[in-house]
Protein backbone atom coordinates (compact mmCIF):
# COMPACT_ATOMS: atom_id res chain seq x y z
CA UNK A 1 0.00 0.00 0.00
CA UNK A 2 1.31 3.24 -0.92
CA UNK A 3 3.25 5.49 1.65
CA UNK A 4 0.31 6.92 2.50
CA UNK A 5 -2.26 9.67 3.34
CA UNK A 6 -1.45 10.22 6.90
CA UNK A 7 -2.21 7.81 9.19
CA UNK A 8 -3.97 9.97 11.66
CA UNK A 9 -5.86 7.46 13.25
CA UNK A 10 -3.82 4.61 11.89
CA UNK A 11 -5.68 4.50 8.66
CA UNK A 12 -4.12 5.36 5.24
CA UNK A 13 -5.85 5.47 2.18
CA UNK A 14 -6.23 2.97 -0.15
CA UNK A 15 -7.07 3.13 -4.14
CA UNK A 16 -10.18 1.84 -3.56
CA UNK A 17 -12.59 4.01 -1.40
CA UNK A 18 -12.37 4.15 2.38
CA UNK A 19 -8.83 3.54 2.55
CA UNK A 20 -7.55 -0.24 3.92
CA UNK A 21 -4.31 1.22 5.51
CA UNK A 22 -2.97 2.19 2.76
CA UNK A 23 0.59 2.79 2.58
CA UNK A 24 2.61 4.22 -0.48
CA UNK A 25 4.54 2.82 -3.07
CA UNK A 26 7.98 4.69 -4.00
CA UNK A 27 7.21 8.33 -5.00
CA UNK A 28 9.96 10.09 -6.65
CA UNK A 29 12.04 6.83 -6.86
CA UNK A 30 13.39 4.51 -9.84
CA UNK A 31 13.10 1.91 -11.89
CA UNK A 32 14.46 -1.23 -10.01
CA UNK A 33 16.65 -3.10 -12.69
CA UNK A 34 16.07 -7.13 -13.87
CA UNK A 35 17.13 -9.50 -11.43
CA UNK A 36 17.26 -7.45 -8.14
CA UNK A 37 15.53 -7.47 -4.96
CA UNK A 38 13.43 -10.50 -5.74
CA UNK A 39 12.49 -11.06 -2.21
CA UNK A 40 10.14 -7.86 -2.23
CA UNK A 41 6.94 -9.06 -2.29
CA UNK A 42 3.97 -7.49 -3.41
CA UNK A 43 0.47 -8.81 -1.46
CA UNK A 44 -2.84 -8.30 -3.28
CA UNK A 45 -5.44 -8.72 -0.56
CA UNK A 46 -9.72 -8.82 -1.91
CA UNK A 47 -12.99 -9.07 -0.13
CA UNK A 48 -11.52 -6.79 3.15
CA UNK A 49 -14.57 -5.91 5.32
CA UNK A 50 -15.95 -2.83 5.93
CA UNK A 51 -18.04 -1.92 9.23
CA UNK A 52 -21.22 -1.66 6.36
CA UNK A 53 -20.58 -4.89 5.38
CA UNK A 54 -19.27 -4.32 2.18
CA UNK A 55 -15.83 -5.06 0.94
CA UNK A 56 -12.99 -3.62 -1.20
CA UNK A 57 -9.81 -4.38 -2.82
CA UNK A 58 -6.11 -3.28 -1.47
CA UNK A 59 -2.04 -3.56 -2.14
CA UNK A 60 0.90 -3.93 0.62
CA UNK A 61 4.56 -4.22 0.29
CA UNK A 62 6.52 -6.93 2.04
CA UNK A 63 9.88 -9.29 1.79
CA UNK A 64 10.44 -12.59 2.35
CA UNK A 65 12.55 -13.53 5.14
CA UNK A 66 12.64 -17.08 5.57
CA UNK A 67 11.07 -19.47 2.40
CA UNK A 68 7.39 -19.65 4.08
CA UNK A 69 7.41 -16.14 5.11
CA UNK A 70 6.70 -12.46 4.47
CA UNK A 71 7.46 -9.81 6.76
CA UNK A 72 4.90 -6.89 6.36
CA UNK A 73 3.30 -3.91 7.91
CA UNK A 74 0.94 -5.19 11.01
CA UNK A 75 -1.93 -3.13 9.75
CA UNK A 76 -2.18 -4.75 6.29
CA UNK A 77 -4.31 -7.52 8.19
CA UNK A 78 -7.80 -5.97 9.92
CA UNK A 79 -11.09 -6.37 10.78
CA UNK A 80 -13.61 -4.47 10.08
CA UNK A 81 -12.95 -2.07 12.67
CA UNK A 82 -9.08 -1.59 11.44
CA UNK A 83 -7.99 -4.11 14.32
CA UNK A 84 -5.16 -5.93 13.49
CA UNK A 85 -5.67 -9.59 13.43
CA UNK A 86 -3.52 -12.98 13.78
CA UNK A 87 -4.47 -16.10 13.26
CA UNK A 88 -6.23 -17.28 9.36
CA UNK A 89 -5.90 -14.95 7.12
CA UNK A 90 -8.95 -12.38 7.49
CA UNK A 91 -9.22 -12.30 3.78
CA UNK A 92 -7.90 -13.66 -0.06
CA UNK A 93 -4.24 -12.61 -0.33
CA UNK A 94 -2.14 -13.62 -2.63
CA UNK A 95 2.05 -12.55 -2.73
CA UNK A 96 3.67 -12.41 -5.69
CA UNK A 97 7.82 -12.30 -5.41
CA UNK A 98 10.64 -12.77 -8.01
CA UNK A 99 10.46 -10.11 -10.76
CA UNK A 100 10.49 -6.32 -11.57
CA UNK A 101 8.23 -5.82 -14.10
CA UNK A 102 4.85 -7.18 -14.07
CA UNK A 103 3.99 -6.39 -18.05
CA UNK A 104 7.47 -8.94 -18.80
CA UNK A 105 7.69 -10.97 -15.78
CA UNK A 106 5.27 -13.73 -14.07
CA UNK A 107 7.21 -13.68 -10.86
CA UNK A 108 6.26 -16.53 -8.29
CA UNK A 109 2.70 -16.80 -6.38
CA UNK A 110 1.86 -18.13 -3.24
CA UNK A 111 -1.36 -17.76 -0.70
CA UNK A 112 -1.20 -16.18 2.63
CA UNK A 113 -3.07 -18.56 5.01
CA UNK A 114 -1.88 -17.35 9.01
CA UNK A 115 -0.60 -14.40 10.45
CA UNK A 116 1.45 -13.43 13.13
CA UNK A 117 1.35 -9.84 14.84
CA UNK A 118 4.30 -8.88 16.66
CA UNK A 119 3.80 -6.86 19.70
CA UNK A 120 6.69 -4.41 19.69
CA UNK A 121 5.60 -2.55 16.70
CA UNK A 122 3.20 -2.29 13.49
CA UNK A 123 4.39 -5.59 12.12
CA UNK A 124 2.96 -8.91 11.09
CA UNK A 125 4.69 -12.18 9.53
CA UNK A 126 2.29 -13.69 6.61
CA UNK A 127 2.73 -17.25 6.43
CA UNK A 128 2.85 -18.86 2.52
CA UNK A 129 0.95 -21.59 1.58
CA UNK A 130 3.94 -23.23 0.40
CA UNK A 131 7.42 -22.30 0.90
CA UNK A 132 9.29 -20.72 -1.81
CA UNK A 133 12.99 -22.03 -2.57
CA UNK A 134 13.68 -19.96 -6.03
CA UNK A 135 14.58 -16.56 -4.22
CA UNK A 136 16.88 -15.82 -1.58
CA UNK A 137 15.21 -14.30 1.70
CA UNK A 138 16.63 -11.07 2.98
CA UNK A 139 18.20 -11.66 6.25
CA UNK A 140 16.71 -9.83 9.74
CA UNK A 141 19.59 -6.85 11.31
CA UNK A 142 20.36 -7.32 14.52
CA UNK A 143 22.34 -4.06 14.97
CA UNK A 144 20.50 -0.98 15.65
CA UNK A 145 19.70 1.29 12.57
CA UNK A 146 22.27 4.96 13.26
CA UNK A 147 21.26 8.05 12.30
CA UNK A 148 23.02 9.09 8.96
CA UNK A 149 23.00 5.51 7.89
CA UNK A 150 21.73 4.65 4.48
CA UNK A 151 19.39 2.23 3.18
CA UNK A 152 17.50 1.31 0.24
CA UNK A 153 13.58 1.47 0.01
CA UNK A 154 12.31 -0.85 -2.75
CA UNK A 155 8.55 -1.31 -2.70
CA UNK A 156 5.16 -1.97 -4.83
CA UNK A 157 3.76 1.16 -4.05
CA UNK A 158 2.11 4.03 -6.00
CA UNK A 159 4.13 6.63 -7.51
CA UNK A 160 1.93 9.35 -6.42
CA UNK A 161 -0.15 10.49 -4.19
CA UNK A 162 -2.77 11.52 -6.51
CA UNK A 163 -5.01 8.90 -7.32
CA UNK A 164 -2.92 6.31 -6.23
CA UNK A 165 -2.44 2.99 -7.56
CA UNK A 166 -0.39 0.14 -7.24
CA UNK A 167 2.89 -0.08 -9.36
CA UNK A 168 3.42 -2.52 -12.23
CA UNK A 169 7.01 -1.98 -11.58
CA UNK A 170 9.12 -2.46 -8.43
CA UNK A 171 10.50 0.99 -7.08
CA UNK A 172 13.81 1.99 -5.44
CA UNK A 173 14.83 5.05 -3.63
CA UNK A 174 17.47 5.98 -1.17
CA UNK A 175 17.12 7.17 2.54
CA UNK A 176 18.83 8.28 5.41
CA UNK A 177 18.00 7.79 8.54
CA UNK A 178 17.28 11.24 10.51
CA UNK A 179 16.44 9.72 14.20
CA UNK A 180 15.98 6.99 16.41
CA UNK A 181 13.25 5.43 18.69
CA UNK A 182 12.93 2.37 20.76
CA UNK A 183 10.63 0.29 18.70
CA UNK A 184 10.86 2.48 15.08
CA UNK A 185 13.26 4.42 12.94
CA UNK A 186 12.55 7.88 11.53
CA UNK A 187 13.88 8.16 7.76
CA UNK A 188 14.14 11.06 4.75
CA UNK A 189 14.79 11.04 0.90
CA UNK A 190 17.79 10.95 0.21
CA UNK A 191 18.08 10.02 -3.98
CA UNK A 192 17.16 10.03 -6.69
CA UNK A 193 15.29 13.39 -4.54
CA UNK A 194 15.25 14.46 -0.97
CA UNK A 195 11.31 13.80 -1.62
CA UNK A 196 11.84 10.37 -2.54
CA UNK A 197 9.53 8.70 -0.41
CA UNK A 198 7.13 5.76 0.37
CA UNK A 199 3.72 6.26 -1.01
CA UNK A 200 0.34 4.40 -0.86
CA UNK A 201 0.87 0.28 -1.04
CA UNK A 202 4.18 0.77 0.05
CA UNK A 203 3.25 -0.31 3.90
CA UNK A 204 5.04 -3.20 4.74
CA UNK A 205 8.27 -1.98 2.25
CA UNK A 206 11.88 -3.04 3.25
CA UNK A 207 14.42 -0.30 4.63
CA UNK A 208 17.56 -2.88 4.09
CA UNK A 209 21.54 -2.51 3.25
CA UNK A 210 23.65 -5.51 2.63
CA UNK A 211 21.25 -7.91 2.21
CA UNK A 212 19.67 -7.23 5.60
CA UNK A 213 16.78 -5.94 6.70
CA UNK A 214 16.68 -2.67 8.85
CA UNK A 215 13.38 -1.66 8.91
CA UNK A 216 9.91 -1.43 7.41
CA UNK A 217 7.63 0.66 6.28
CA UNK A 218 4.97 2.26 8.39
CA UNK A 219 3.62 5.20 7.97
CA UNK A 220 4.13 8.73 7.14
CA UNK A 221 3.04 11.96 5.70
CA UNK A 222 1.28 12.50 1.89
CA UNK A 223 3.44 11.07 -0.64
CA UNK A 224 6.11 12.10 -2.22
CA UNK A 225 7.48 14.48 0.74
CA UNK A 226 10.57 15.75 2.08
CA UNK A 227 9.63 14.81 5.65
CA UNK A 228 10.21 12.19 8.02
CA UNK A 229 8.88 9.12 7.15
CA UNK A 230 8.09 6.34 10.29
CA UNK A 231 9.67 2.61 9.94
CA UNK A 232 9.62 -0.60 12.72
CA UNK A 233 13.10 -1.37 13.41
CA UNK A 234 13.81 -5.15 12.43
CA UNK A 235 16.18 -5.60 15.05
CA UNK A 236 13.41 -5.58 17.68
CA UNK A 237 11.98 -8.32 15.96
CA UNK A 238 14.90 -10.83 15.24
CA UNK A 239 14.48 -12.55 17.84
CA UNK A 240 10.09 -13.17 17.45
CA UNK A 241 11.04 -13.66 13.58
CA UNK A 242 13.29 -16.32 14.43
CA UNK A 243 11.31 -17.84 17.12
CA UNK A 244 8.04 -17.84 14.97
CA UNK A 245 9.61 -19.10 11.63
CA UNK A 246 11.84 -22.01 12.82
Amino acid sequence: MRLRALLAAAVLTTALAPAAWAAPGVAHGSDVPPGQFGFVAKLAMTKIPRPDGSTYSSYCTGSLIAPGWVLTTGHCFHDANRNRVSGKVPYPTTVTLGLVDEATESGIARRVTEVLQAKENDVALARLDTPVTAVPPLNIGRAAPKVGQQLTLAGWGSTTGTNPTPASRMQQGTVAVAKVETTTVGVRGAAPEITTSACTYDSGAPYFTGGELVAVEATGPDCPHAGIETASRADVLAAWVAKSTA
